[in-house]
């Protein structure tokens, strides 16, 4: 039995919450911990009448490392589950390290303020030496991994769907399926319909950020980085059908690159329909896309944020979005002296997912595979001393549980490869 203390309490975080409130035989505690205090108070109302899993709540400023290392130190987790943003990521690992309780998130750091001039130094240095421009990447917090090492405690990163479930489907293939894998397509489509204009699935900041970024890919030991949504591709996805898709940067990329030996090429795609792409462009245009602060009225604020507020929140488009999302990879490459291909992939229903936890499949699709990493760790599966991508562990245990809290995945051979 064990203790995990969640840091976050949004539309992820509610189904990574409430999965473990299904999974009482590991979690017998758990404390959900947010600025918001009636948010997690509610959230405990409605789940402890259905679970053995006995719930507490707190307030934390996750921007605060000394009250998230206070708040650890007070209820004695063994764990830190990190759904919050990927901007509070350094600080509550500083804050695990302190108390000495292994960590865990689904999303690699980013800057909130990407003008700071002691973040902007170590980021145009690495945008120089990799010759990549992206405003996440993962060299921040594997520069944690003597630290943890020297404690004995385990950092996982990105235990979400991609990344997360993606990399783990990585770590698989290379076990089960190729004595080398050459080439690694990662395909994220979301065929849902909210019935808005525009809105995002997932934290509206940090998705518009991601998507209107260049795009980067790996391919012979080098990135290669090209114009945001220039390279666009079209793909007929299982149970959703054909769609369009773009090459984006994405964190899980520079980790599978480093984790996967032998691999040739990896890319990221994502779908996006015209009316998106349209929106997005427009709000670029007219600067509301700036992730500065700007003077209004005698007031700094910073454009994407403000963007943020008048956005619907991803957490209220569960009732009204159907369709479902078709998330995997498809992998190229030798086995036995011959060459294979294979795609494993999740599909996922929007309209089921609300209708067992309240959540869209976006949500969904990332607050599982959270509850997965973190029973893993906490329960001895996944730890060594260290910080660590997913697919540097066993991938059996992790496609076992995929199975088991509902998002079951398919292997298909000799599927139809993107050009």
């Amino acid at each position: 039995m064990s203790k995990l203390m969640i840091v976050g309490c949004g539309g992820v975080a509610s189904v990574a919450i409430q999965k473990c409130c299904q999974n009482s035989e590991v979690f017998d505690e758990i404390m959900i911990a947010s600025r918001t205090l009636s948010k997690c108070e509610a959230l405990k109302e409605k789940l402890q009448p259905t679970t053995k899993t006995r719930i507490s709540t707190g307030a934390v400023d996750a921007n605060d490392m000394r009250d998230v290392s206070s708040w650890i130190k007070t209820w004695h987790p063994d764990a830190v589950l990190n759904v919050a943003l990927p901007y509070q990521d350094l600080t509550i690992m500083d804050a695990c390290l302190d108390a000495g309780v292994h960590y865990i998130d689904t999303a690699n750091y980013e800057a909130e303020d990407t003008e700071d001039p002691r973040w902007r130094a170590i980021y145009e240095e690495r945008c120089k030496r990799l010759g990549f421009t992206a405003y996440f990447d993962y060299s921040w917090q594997w520069a944690y991994q003597d630290k943890f090492k020297e404690a004995g405690l385990t950092a996982l990163l990105g235990s979400g769907f991609d990344p997360g479930v993606t990399s783990v489907f990585a770590a698989y293939a290379q076990k089960h399926y190729f004595d080398e894998i050459h080439t690694i397509d990662i395909l994220d489509c979301n065929g849902g319909d909210h019935g808005y204009p525009f809105a995002t699935n997932f934290n509206s900041e940090l998705n518009l950020r991601e998507v209107s970024a260049p795009g980067s890919y790996w391919e012979d030991g080098k990135w290669i980085e090209i114009p945001a949504m220039s390279i666009k591709r079209e793909y007929d996805f299982p149970q959703v059908g054909k769609k369009d898709m773009y090459l984006l940067h994405h964190e899980e990329i520079e980790s599978l690159a480093k984790n996967i030996p032998g691999v040739k090429r990896i890319r990221f795609f994502m779908t996006f329909g015209q009316s998106y792409l349209t929106h997005m462009k427009c709000l670029e245009n007219v600067g509301m896309l700036r992730t500065d602060p700007v003077n209004f009225r005698g007031q700094k604020i910073v454009p994407i944020q403000f963007l943020k507020e008048l956005l619907p929140d991803p957490a209220s488009l569960g009732p009204r979005t159907v369709g479902k999302t078709n998330i995997g990879c498809i992998f190229t490459g030798v086995k036995d002296g011959k060459e294979k291909s294979i795609y494993i992939y999740n599909v996922c229903d929007h309209q089921e997912c609300y209708k067992e936890l309240g959540s869209q499949a976006v949500s969904y699709t990332t607050g599982v595979p959270a509850m997965i990493g973190s029973m893993l760790v906490v329960n001895g599966q996944w730890q060594k001393p260290g910080v660590y991508n997913v697919e540097e562990f066993d991938p059996d245990p992790f496609m076992e549980a995929l199975n088991r809290w509902g998002l079951p995945w398919v292997v298909c051979e000799n599927p139809k490869l993107v050009d």
